[in-house]
C-alpha cells in the first residue's frame, strides 16, 4: 500500500453550467487548482449528471460528449473534450465496486457535469478519463462507493465528484450578472457548509435536509450536492477539507474543496 503521502487527493468541486467557460476569474481558479495538484495518471469523475442504477461505467475509449443541456448557444455544443478513455482504471472500478454489479455503457461520453471543469483544469485533454454513474441519491450509500474507491487513490487516479455546492436554478435570476448577490437560502447554506467540512461533521452533512438552514430551497433535489458524499467516502480517514473555491455565480455556491 502506498504511502498516504504518495496519495492522489480527492476533489469536490462545483462544476457550473456551460458559460463557465466565459468567466474569466473561475475559470482561473479551476485552471491555478489543476497546477497545484499532483498529475494524475487518471480521473475519475462522478457527475451530478449521471444517475443510473445499477452503477454504470461509462464509455473506455474516446466517443462524443453528452450536451445534456439546452437553450444556449450554438458555440456551447460545438466544445471538444477527446480525451484518452480508461480502460485500466475501468478494470479496477469493476473490481472495487463489485458488490454493485456494475453495468457497461460504452457509448456514453462525459457530459458536462465531467468536461466542463475538465476543459479548464486540463484543456490538452491528454488525461485518461473515466466516468461513472450515481446508483442512488442516499448519502450513507454514496460514501460507501467511495470508500470503496479509495485505493485508486494511491494508483495515481484523481478521484472527483461534481455538482454544485447549492443548486436551484428556479429561484435564482439568470438574466444578470454572475457576480449578484446570492440569496439568503444560497448563502445560509453555504455558511453552514463551510462549517461542517471544517469541523468534519459527517452525520451533520449525510443528514443535510434537516439539519442545513433552507436545505430543501439549496436542493430541491439533491443530486448536485451528493457527489459531496463520494468524494468524503474516499477521504474519511482525512476528512477535513481545504477550500480551494468559494463565492457564488449567479446567487449559486460554488464551494469547492480538495481532500488531502
Amino acid at each position: 500500500m502506498p504511502d498516504q503521502l504518495d496519495r492522489m487527493p480527492v476533489l469536490y468541486l462545483s462544476h457550473g453550467a456551460p458559460p463557465l467557460a466565459d468567466d474569466p476569474t473561475w475559470t482561473r481558479q479551476l485552471a491555478d487548482w489543476s497546477a497545484a495538484l499532483p498529475r494524475p495518471k487518471a480521473i475519475l469523475m462522478v457527475s451530478a449528471h449521471w444517475e443510473a442504477a445499477p452503477l454504470a461505467i461509462g464509455a473506455t475509449s474516446t466517443v462524443p460528449l453528452v450536451y445534456d443541456f439546452w437553450g444556449f448557444p450554438e458555440r456551447y455544443f460545438q466544445v471538444r473534450y477527446p480525451a484518452p478513455g480508461a480502460p485500466e482504471l475501468a478494470a479496477q472500478v469493476r473490481g472495487l465496486l463489485a458488490d454493485y454489479q456494475p453495468s457497461e455503457h460504452p457509448d456514453r461520453g462525459l457530459d458536462h457535469g465531467a468536461y466542463v471543469p475538465l476543459v479548464e483544469m486540463y484543456p490538452t485533454a491528454d488525461i485518461p478519463v473515466l466516468q461513472i454513474s450515481m446508483p442512488t441519491l442516499d448519502p450513507a450509500q454514496l460514501m460507501d462507493v467511495g470508500r470503496k474507491l479509495a485505493p485508486l487513490r494511491g494508483a495515481g487516479v484523481l478521484i472527483v465528484g461534481s455538482g454544485f455546492f447549492t443548486h436551484n436554478l428556479s429561484a435564482i435570476d439568470m438574466t444578470g450578472t454572475a457576480e449578484t448577490t446570492p440569496p439568503s437560502w444560497s448563502a445560509e447554506f453555504d455558511d453552514w457548509g463551510e462549517q461542517a467540512l471544517r469541523a468534519a461533521d459527517i452525520d451533520t452533512l449525510l443528514d443535510f435536509r434537516h439539519t442545513a438552514p433552507a436545505g430543501r430551497l439549496a436542493h430541491p433535489r439533491t443530486e448536485h450536492f451528493a457527489p459531496l458524499f463520494v468524494s468524503l467516502g474516499a477521504s474519511l480517514d482525512r476528512p477535513q477539507p481545504q477550500a480551494v473555491i468559494d463565492g457564488f455565480w449567479y446567487g449559486l455556491a460554488k464551494r469547492s474543496v480538495q481532500f488531502n
